[in-house]
């Protein structure tokens, strides 16, 4: 086996074959013809004294030294492209891609982002929705907004940043609490025989509070945990809420402009803990660039002016 460097262009040529296990899909992602691209190959193979692929009726698998060769290779393409991305990026500064929850874009992020726009007017913002996380190497992602276990590790790629910790609150429309009783020992409101509204994401999330948890917190037993409207979405069911539908459990950041407007009221004085919270994401192997810097505080003074509403409107 010779100790010369192979080409370049070998190389290239064995990682994306490799990765596609054909080399027609790999001749194709290259530019290349087929006959060009096993050309490469045969020579990479010559040069290195091993044969690196077994031919197979639909494509090619790697023998035991393509194995060995396969991993390290493929990991040293994927940072050649990624560093050419963060170059192109850097390039187009103007640009800003945050993804975030669909609810949250639409309850909170949304009605906030023209003062981000006043203030940064030479940031061209776009905003991602998405129920799934984002992939900061392939979606073009700088930021993203995610909800997740609060002792959740962001790994080895991220950094998370705490935003705000999660809680769920019970609302509803100020028809409904008008049609509530007040409990006579407590003086609250009786809120057992209220229609329920249940926001179904919130299912299946073990550190996440039921409806169960939040009458046994408040000390009143339900007549029907299973009765009211169902919703995929929150911010479908904040909607429904809001026109009177029932008794909402909710992220309390979700309906907080509606509190302050008087849409949404809390019949019961209670906020719980979620167990989970609101980060702000991004890969370590990215340098902020000035528009995300200007993001991030931007994002982070929203948050802290609205827990001192909150505060300010408790006292």
């Amino acid at each position: 086996m010779s100790n010369a460097p192979p080409p370049l262009n070998s190389l290239r040529a064995f990682e994306a074959a490799a990765r596609h296990r054909n080399f027609a899909r790999a001749a194709l992602e290259l530019s290349v013809t087929p006959g060009a691209l096993s050309h490469q190959i045969r020579g990479l193979e010559k040069l290195l004294g091993v044969a690196l692929f077994e031919r197979q009726a639909r494509g090619v698998a790697l023998t035991a030294p393509g194995g060995m060769l396969y991993p390290g290779l493929l990991s040293a393409f994927a940072l050649i492209r990624n560093s050419v991305n963060v170059l192109r990026t850097s390039a187009d500064s103007g640009v800003l891609v945050v993804s975030a929850p669909p609810g949250f874009i639409s309850k909170w992020l949304a009605p906030r982002l023209y003062r981000f726009a006043e203030a940064h007017p030479d940031v061209e913002l776009r905003i991602a929705a998405s129920i799934v996380f984002a992939n900061f190497a392939s979606d073009g992602v700088d930021l993203a907004v995610r909800n997740v276990p609060t002792d959740q590790g962001a790994g080895a790629t991220l950094e998370y940043e705490k935003l705000i910790d999660d809680q769920l609150v019970a609302v509803c429309s100020p028809k409904v609490i008008g049609k509530m009783e007040r409990e006579r020992s407590r003086g609250r409101y009786d809120v057992r025989k209220t229609p329920l509204i249940h926001d179904d994401q919130l299912a299946g999330r073990p550190e996440v509070p039921t409806w169960v948890d939040w009458f046994r917190a408040v000390g009143q037993t339900p007549v029907n945990l299973q009765r009211g409207l169902r919703f995929s979405s929150a911010e479908h069911a904040i909607e429904a809420a809001v026109q009177g539908a029932g008794l909402l459990l909710t992220h309390a950041i979700l309906v907080h402009d509606e509190l302050v407007a008087g849409r949404l009221v809390m019949p019961i004085d209670l906020a719980v803990p979620a167990g989970r919270t609101y980060f702000l994401a991004r890969p370590k192997a990215k340098p902020l660039r000035p528009g995300a810097t200007a993001f991030r505080a931007w994002i982070r003074g929203e948050m802290r002016a609205m827990v001192t509403a909150r505060t300010s409107a408790k006292r």
